[in-house]
């Protein structure tokens, strides 16, 4: 089966961002995304990628990029069309917020979105994908060939914990505290063809493992493996899946500037010839769960042989190294966010310090709420201040 891989011409961008729906008096989901989308026509129905559109749930609202090629112009769009988005839905008494899950509503309280796709998912998978009320963003990075992508996403698998923590933004589930750094990682992860990206040899291994999922009749259509991180043929990318849901537009930046550099850093090494890192598997999905339980606490394994290291220092290396690459990209600045995230929190402990404070799950909804329209962290004495 041949794949054909539609190149791009470097590093471009573009980001998925899923945005909750919630009821300003209530703060519980609202499941009314085709009331809001109708109300938006210019943007929810232009051409076959419009910047906002249905994701599974009702509760739900993806606004999605175009092509952009900095990470200020991607910031730009999402603004853009995010500014639009809040007027529609605060004329119906929706706010909007984005964190992996939402700490109060309950899942079996969800409305499917009206989409024949997401009618088969559920047909097929049942209570797995009923429960998928989970928020997260996706960022496609271009890729100069697809001889390329497979051993791209073999590298970029040995930050899937460094993904995950910085963003990870759902310890509660249904009222409770799971005890996780992201639930979110769990619930969708449990899909057949999600979790990890399985490390293989080269554009061709791809193919025929494409080849024999649908024959096999595991899939209908490539679109439907959903790896932490994935090839995408369709728009010449590398995405990267694994980003829980990111409550602030500085943080949305951060993780598409993370990328960028990452994927840059490697099609230079691959230019020189270099061969890249590929972790063996063990690692990868023992390094995910470590991140998933732990966020920024995690103890990462840093070599096959099972060598560990703090992930927060790992993340500060990490940092340093691809500082050179992100000022040539122009997203120095926005790289440094992560460094602002290990100092003052990453989202799940954010929300867990509110509640530690004697904070309600609905401050918390609150916080989420200011942080995404003010573009800054919220702590528990602003949220409660504002609601006395």
């Amino acid at each position: 089966m041949a794949i054909d891989f539609n190149a791009s011409d470097g590093a471009t961008l573009g980001v998925e961002w899923e945005i909750q729906l919630v009821d300003a008096e209530t703060r519980h989901l609202r499941q009314d995304a085709r009331e809001v989308l109708a109300a938006l026509p210019s943007l929810s129905e232009n051409g076959d990628n419009p910047p906002v559109r249905h994701e599974l749930m009702e509760s739900t609202v993806e606004v999605v990029t175009g092509i952009r090629h900095t990470v200020a112009e991607a910031k730009a769009d999402l603004a853009g069309t995010l500014t639009a988005l809040r007027a529609a839905a605060a004329d119906r008494g929706i706010a909007l917020a984005c964190t992996g899950t939402h700490p109060i509503s309950d899942w079996r309280d969800a409305v499917m979105a009206p989409t024949r796709r997401y009618a088969e998912l559920i047909e097929e998978m049942q209570w797995l994908a009923r429960r998928i009320q989970t928020f997260g963003v996706h960022v496609h990075v271009g890729v100069s060939a697809g001889a390329r992508a497979i051993p791209i996403v073999n590298a970029l698998s040995a930050y899937l914990p460094h993904f995950l923590a910085l963003t990870a933004s759902s310890p509660f589930w249904k009222g409770s505290d799971t005890g996780l750094a992201s639930s979110r990682a769990i619930v969708f992860g449990q899909l057949p063809t999600a979790g990890p990206p399985h490390l293989l040899d080269d554009w061709a291994a791809f193919e025929d493992y494409m080849d024999t999922l649908l024959r096999s009749g595991t899939i209908r259509s490539i679109k439907e493996v959903w790896w932490d991180i994935r090839p995408h043929p369709d728009f010449g990318t590398v995405e990267i899946r694994m980003f829980d849901g990111i409550p602030t537009m500085r943080e949305v930046g951060m993780a598409v500037a993370l990328c960028q550099s990452l994927v840059t850093l490697f099609e230079q090494q691959l230019d020189r010839g270099y061969t890249l890192p590929r972790p063996a598997a063990w690692v990868v999905r023992d390094n995910k769960w470590r991140a998933t339980r732990y966020g920024l606490d995690a103890i990462v394994i840093t070599d096959d042989t099972g060598s560990t290291a703090p992930l927060r220092d790992d993340l500060y290396e990490l940092i340093r190294e691809l500082e050179p690459v992100a000022d040539r990209l122009g997203c120095a600045e926005e790289l440094k966010v992560a460094g602002e995230v290990l100092e003052h929190g990453a989202p799940y402990e954010r929300q867990r310090a509110i509640r530690a404070e004697g904070g309600t799950l609905e401050n918390i909804v609150d916080a989420a709420v200011t942080e995404l329209a003010e573009d800054r962290f919220v702590t528990l004495g602003e949220v409660a201040h504002a609601g006395a």
